[in-house]
């Protein structure tokens, strides 16, 4: 997809991931951990550990996000990424920071870790397992992806 197809929260998103995959995590964008909710990036560490990474391009896209604390219970971590001209101190100070563009990206404020209970990280495990499995199967074969609509 070229650069000028994409949001700019889809830039910074693509910024994080390639930061993270350079320290052993792979990432989903758009992930959904349950009906209802949608992330812009979900990050599976090598130990297991599962980081959310919400990315914001504007003041008004913070501003209106209400939902963003429903999302703290499907991470050991939680982080906004937003670019180097987004008032930071907008953001709560005990969650992470991570500055982004479209190319890279470099955590800035690690926050506190809130360890998954069991249960939810094995099916957070399976449902995110499936999902990388699903976009791999409709990248190589499209036609399953119109099927799946």
């Amino acid at each position: 997809m070229a650069d000028d197809t994409l949001q700019p929260g889809q830039l910074l998103a693509r910024g994080v991931c390639r930061h993270l995959r350079d320290h052993d995590f792979t990432c989903l964008e758009e992930f959904s951990p349950e009906r209802g909710k949608r992330l812009d990036v979900m990050a599976l560490g090598p130990k297991g550990e599962f980081w959310i990474v919400e990315c914001k391009s504007s003041r008004a896209d913070f501003t209106c996000d209400a939902k963003w604390q429903g999302y703290l219970e499907w991470s050991d971590r939680y982080f906004w990424a937003v670019d180097t001209e987004f008032p930071t101190y907008l953001l709560p100070p005990e969650t992470g920071l991570i500055l982004a563009d479209a190319f890279g990206a470099e955590v800035v404020r690690m926050p506190g870790e809130t360890k998954l209970a069991p249960a939810r990280r094995k099916a957070l495990t399976l449902r995110f397992a499936r999902a990388a499995a699903l976009r791999l199967q409709w990248a190589r074969d499209p036609m399953m992806a119109e099927q799946a609509g």
